[in-house]
């Protein structure tokens, strides 16, 4: 049957009444247990009378308190207590309880009876005034354990955030908590609890940053505990300095202003702690911060001045020295306390922005000059964090002419890394909008040209592009009206004097010239307006290059291919080089392939494969609309000859690359860039026709470029197929036409081919028939004229395809697909090595070792034990592919997995010096013995009875005639040396 709370009770009297103390405590502990369970349950007067006899049996024996305090634990939880009866607990265990003589549980229940009332009777609390405060002020005196303290932490700071009354009981309140701080707690190993260090720190910083009213205690503590000679004490008090200036105001900080200061300064200027420094300069910029908030009345005193001058007084003269060492921690201070507020920044400004420009035209030394202007960056970055230059208050606009002089007279410099910073303040000046004059702007660009162009060093070269890049987006109409037709002229001169000049030497500066045009070219393309100048000029240059050798042509190919990524994110940019680009480049392919008098250039193979990424980036993020716009063109062009939307489109035979053998059939490689990149709801136009042509071409034709490329085109297009019937068709058509051609005839590889991309469309969408197409190349390992092929392509199923089938032109790739691959199949190729032929064993390990080489890591660790003795094997193949491979996965599981590999010790250590005689392996296996000492000292421990051995094995390659294999020798054995001496 079922009783009440109260029948239970009467039920439970003799134990209750009992004169053993035992006895009456199990008598609780039973009750408080029911109570736990049926809290929920219970009615007001119930609770009433419940909570009336536990308050009664806090004066009992001590034995009882504990299961005392569960009852009121599960009485807290009840939403019927009637009002008044949470103050009554309160002031109940305040006076009977002494909280810290209980036990760690017991005293984790009084907190948590706290917060509950705390959460639910928050104005009933309220009304005890400063009781409740100076009652929990007893409790928690004496607190030690990391669990209770992560809950009283959270109880006092309820109590500051939600207002609690706190009396006089403030400065008592930051005592029970701030004689934990710093934290020093370190937690056992495997602690189920898991509370780590950081967060009894954040817990207690919390707290201590609550309020204001702890300020005059906490500061001086905290400057106390900067000067201690423990880092981590060092680190929270400025972590925790930080986070008060969140919430103080001058009020607060004024007292202890200069204090903080020296401390501060004195850690900057002698700390050789990065992380110490990096905290100071956090706290100084904090510091700034909250005295720049404080509103100020007419006769106040500015603090921030007053602080700011204090700053400037020790700081401002090392400035003057750039060659000692305290000139860049001034820096640092002065720009940390700058960039708090546009106040501040003004402030200071005013004083060292002259100072530094004095300073660069004062120092000759390019060294010297280079730390002022490294300096004054730093100051210039902040104008850019502010926005726009003020004209009333900006000490940068009234200095405007010689910050100019300055940073143009760094471009000019022959120190490449002066000339560096230049680059860097020039972009900063050109982003603050107003900054430069009409004049400024065009001397700029005249020195990006000459920078990007003509100087030697091409760190200065790169750099300069990277901010014309940058500015272009600005100033649009001064890079597009003078940079531009800078560039063409340069390109276009460049191109007549290499046609004049016969001098190597020559016609090496001016291939060099010709391909930093084209690199400018594409770099200055960051906007619409300066894309529509720029392409035409690539374009052009193409067809005057398209004569001359390829590598001329694959530069114009990568700088509109740099262009193309630049425009995928502005869809007019993006649609004018689609439609400018994309015609054009198919236009001179056609016209190569027809005509019989036009360079064959654009018909390599190195060639095709630049068009290809131009294509595809022009491509992939275009809108469905003007994807179907542009396939109903492409396509069309391919399938029937149908040149019409080219330019220049009189050829003087038709293009029917799928049915006339030679060289317009390369051509598929620039149909595959552009149907393969386009997004999954475009309807691509006679699909099926298109699918049975690649097909058969990727079958039939003894090019292997264009089979290759057919395969791809075929896969790329089946991968984003949508499933149904005419997929299983096309499907089924593919293995009737791959079957027959890997088991004999003249296009064996081509089959081999066409079946690799088949298998890796339809792997990464998880299509069914992939399994058995899997099944197919497993089966080919044993082959011995297309085993090595298929064993290599299992590397080509795991990797990321750079041209098709990839997530950036929409290919349907599932998660995880590598891990499902090696699940389904990883199994079967070790029982197929175990029943291979030994000529065939090896493409075995070459597979597996592909498959595993492509896994994540932690997957890897996970899967490598099982597998370990077949590595080890493997490391025995003749195959360097294969030894590469293997070498590569054992890595990761001899620094996760030592005690694994602990057991294998002789055999890897024998293997990796009976492989180091071979001089094409000597730098791989060099590092593979020096992963070993990476393991723990268990491992290290088993390496002792081969130091000597293998010590005399490394004298070999200290004598070889490559550097790199020297250098790994001598510190692999210097490593061996040192295994078994004391500290390793």
């Amino acid at each position: 049957g079922s009783w009440t709370i109260l029948q239970l009770v009467e039920a439970l009297g003799f134990c209750l009444e009992n004169t053993d103390p035992r006895t009456r405590g199990r008598g609780i502990q039973l009750l408080s247990q029911v109570l736990l369970e049926c809290h929920s349950l219970l009615q007001e007067k119930e609770v009433l009378h419940l909570v009336l006899f536990y308050e009664n049996r806090l004066q009992d024996h001590h034995l009882l308190i504990p299961s005392v305090l569960q009852g009121l634990r599960a009485l807290s939880l009840c939403e019927v207590l009637a009002p008044g009866l949470a103050v009554s607990v309160l002031k109940a265990i305040f006076q009977e309880v002494h909280v810290q003589s209980l036990l760690q549980q017991d005293r984790y229940t009084v907190y948590s009876i706290i917060t509950n009332f705390m959460a639910t009777r928050e104005e009933e609390l309220k009304g005890l005034g400063a009781d409740f405060t100076f009652g929990f002020i007893q409790v928690m005196d004496g607190e030690k354990d990391p669990r209770n303290l992560m809950v009283a932490f959270q109880i006092v700071h309820d109590l500051i955030v939600k207002n609690y009354a706190l009396g006089p009981f403030v400065e008592e309140l930051f005592e029970v908590t701030s004689c934990y701080f710093p934290i020093d707690f370190t937690p056992p190993p495997n602690d189920p609890h898991g509370i780590q260090r950081e967060d009894l720190i954040l817990s207690l910083r919390a707290v201590l940053a609550s309020t204001p009213q702890f300020a005059e205690f906490l500061l001086p503590l905290l400057i106390e505990k900067m000067d201690s000679d423990l880092q981590s004490a060092k680190l929270d008090s400025l972590q925790t300095l930080t986070a008060c200036c969140a919430i103080y105001g001058q009020k607060e900080l004024q007292e202890f202003l200069p204090s903080l200061w020296s401390s501060l300064r004195r850690e900057v200027f002698q700390t050789a702690s990065e992380k110490v420094e990096a905290e100071c300069l956090s706290a100084l910029h904090a510091l700034s911060a909250c005295l720049s908030r404080s509103v100020l009345s007419s006769d106040a005193e500015d603090r921030l001045d007053s602080f700011l001058s204090s700053i400037l007084q020790d700081c401002r003269h090392h400035l003057c020295e750039p060659d000692m060492k305290l000139v860049w921690p001034s820096a640092k201070l002065l720009q940390a306390a700058a960039s708090a507020s546009l106040r501040s920044y003004h402030r200071l400004t005013h004083s060292i922005l002259p100072l530094l420009l004095e300073q660069y035209n004062k120092h000759s030394q390019s060294s010297q000059r280079r730390t002022i202007l490294e300096m004054l960056l730093g100051f210039l970055e902040l104008q850019q964090k502010w926005g726009h230059v003020e004209e009333d208050e900006s000490a940068l606009l009234s200095l405007q002419e010689t910050v100019c002089s300055v940073v143009f007279s760094a471009l000019t410099d022959p120190s490449v890394q002066l000339q560096l910073v230049g680059i860097r303040a020039l972009t900063v000046l050109g982003s603050l909008q107003g900054f430069l004059s009409p004049s400024d702007l065009e001397l700029v660009v005249d020195h990006l040209v000459r920078l990007a162009l003509h100087e030697e060093d091409s760190q200065s070269s790169e750099a300069a592009m990277e901010a014309a890049g940058s500015l272009a987006p600005v100033y649009p109409k001064v890079f597009s009206g003078r940079m531009v037709p800078r560039l063409g002229e340069e390109l276009q001169s460049g191109r007549t004097d290499s046609l004049a000049k016969d001098c190597a030497i020559c016609s090496r500066n001016l291939h060099s010239l010709q391909q930093r045009c084209l690199q400018a070219l594409a770099a200055v393309s960051t906007h619409t307006s300066i894309v529509r100048e720029t392409v035409p000029v690539l374009l052009q240059h193409l067809r005057n290059v398209e004569a001359g050798n390829a590598q001329e042509v694959v530069s114009v190919c990568q700088s509109l291919h740099r262009v193309a990524l630049q425009c995928q994110q502005d869809a007019e940019g993006c649609w004018y080089y689609h439609q400018t680009v994309v015609p054009c480049l198919l236009a001179m392919a056609v016209q190569a392939s027809s005509h019989p008098l036009v360079s064959k250039v654009l018909l390599e193979e190195e060639v095709l494969t630049a068009m290809v990424p131009v294509i595809s980036a022009a491509t992939t993020h275009l809108s469905p609309e003007l994807a179907a716009q542009s396939v109903s063109h492409v396509v069309p062009l391919f399938l029937d000859g149908e040149v019409s939307f080219l330019p220049q489109n009189s050829f003087p035979c038709s293009f029917q690359p799928f049915e006339v053998c030679g060289p317009q059939r390369r051509l598929v490689a620039l149909l595959m860039a552009f149907v393969c990149s386009l997004p999954h709801n475009v309807v691509i136009p006679q699909q099926e026709r298109l699918l049975r042509e690649l097909l058969a071409l990727s079958c039939s034709c003894s090019c292997p470029f264009t089979a290759t490329t057919a395969s791809k085109c075929f896969a790329g297009l089946v991968n984003k197929h949508p499933a149904g019937q005419q997929l299983d068709e096309i499907l089924q058509l593919a293995v009737n036409r791959m079957e027959p051609g890997l088991t004999e005839g003249p296009h064996r590889t081509q089959a081999l081919i066409l079946l690799l991309w088949v298998t890796k469309a339809l792997v990464l969408r998880y299509h069914p028939l992939s399994s058995h197409l899997t099944d197919k190349l497993l089966g080919l390992l044993s082959d011995v004229e297309l085993g090595p092929i298929a064993a290599d392509g299992f590397s080509l199923l795991m990797a990321e395809s750079p041209d098709v089938l990839h997530k950036g032109c929409h290919a349907d790739v599932r998660i995880m697909f590598r891990q499902r691959f090696f699940t389904d199949n990883v199994p079967k190729l070790v029982e197929g090595f175990h029943g291979a032929g030994a000529d065939v064993k090896a493409n075995y390990l070459k597979s597996l070792s592909h498959v595993l080489n492509h896994l994540p890591k932690p997957v890897l660790v996970t899967e490598l034990p099982t597998l370990l003795s077949l590595l080890l094997e493997a490391l025995s193949c003749s195959d360097r592919v294969v030894q590469l491979s293997t070498l590569s996965c054992l890595q990761p599981l001899l620094l996760e997995a030592p005690q694994i590999m602990s057991l294998h010790i002789d055999t890897l250590v024998t293997k990796f010096l009976s492989l180091a005689s071979s001089p094409a392996m000597v730098c791989a296996l060099l590092s593979a013995p020096h992963t070993l000492l990476l393991c723990p000292t268990v491992v290290v421990l088993q390496l002792l009875p081969y130091k000597a051995r293998v010590i005399r094995a490394l004298a070999k390659p200290l004598d070889d005639k490559k550097r790199l294999v020297r250098k790994e020798a001598v510190a692999a054995r210097g490593e061996w040396f040192l295994v078994g001496s004391p500290g390793r």
